[in-house]
């Protein structure tokens, strides 16, 4: 059983989500909460799997509650939800640690999909928004300064970290390599070692700013 938080100020949102959810043999919404402040109550104390977070509430906004997470050091897999397709909460969620980025009125079938691949440990971010987040990386002031590594990537870690920016998983990095899954989760993790961070958005994030994709 997922153990999912829904976040969202809106008590309409909230209730239609967790109803389509209801339906669902291997998703539990345990708790619901309408703003920010609650939010962060709720996940210190009930550990939820996932978390379905709205980006603008009253009080914290999603992105803030993900940036007090990182602080705190624990942060569980979570989903920003919006009514539209907001480019800079995208990149801000990404640097945050979101694991996706999904519009509110997405159905039950794809919302589904998304948690149960949140949960394995997998992102969101697809392919068709690479170029998105080439474009808004450009415009934000970076978290850090990019430097030369001290360990720089090889080339075959280059090509995977590039599909990673595609959002593809290790299976799927795997095949299109025409090696083994258990060779690519190697690379994957001397990828985040040799980037010196701790998930994959935030390889793919510090890959981009360095100029190595």
């Amino acid at each position: 059983m997922i153990r999912v938080l829904l976040v969202d100020d809106q008590n309409l949102i909230r209730t239609g989500i967790a109803g389509l959810l209801a339906m669902l043999p291997d998703i539990q919404v345990v708790a619901e909460a309408a703003n920010g402040e609650t939010a962060m109550e709720l996940i210190e104390k009930l550990r939820p799997d996932v978390v379905l977070l709205d980006v603008r509430m009253p009080k914290m906004s999603g992105i803030e509650v993900l940036q007090e997470l990182n602080a705190r050091e624990y942060l569980p897999a979570t989903i920003l939800l919006t009514t539209f397709d907001d480019d800079e909460a995208l990149f801000h969620g990404m640097r945050a640690g979101a694991k996706g980025f999904l519009l509110k009125d997405i159905c039950l079938e794809r919302l589904s999909a998304a948690i149960r691949s949140v949960a394995r440990g997998e992102s969101l971010f697809r392919p068709a928004i690479t170029e998105r987040v080439l474009h808004g990386l450009q415009k934000l002031t970076p978290a850090y300064v990019a430097e030369q590594l001290h360990d720089p990537l090889t080339q075959r870690e280059v090509e995977i970290l590039a599909l990673m920016a595609g959002g593809f998983n290790n299976r799927e990095i795997a095949d299109a390599q025409g090696t083994s899954e258990g060779t690519v989760k190697n690379q994957v993790s001397s990828i985040l070692s040799k980037l010196a961070v701790r998930d994959r958005v935030r390889a793919v994030l510090r890959g981009l700013e360095l100029g190595i994709i």
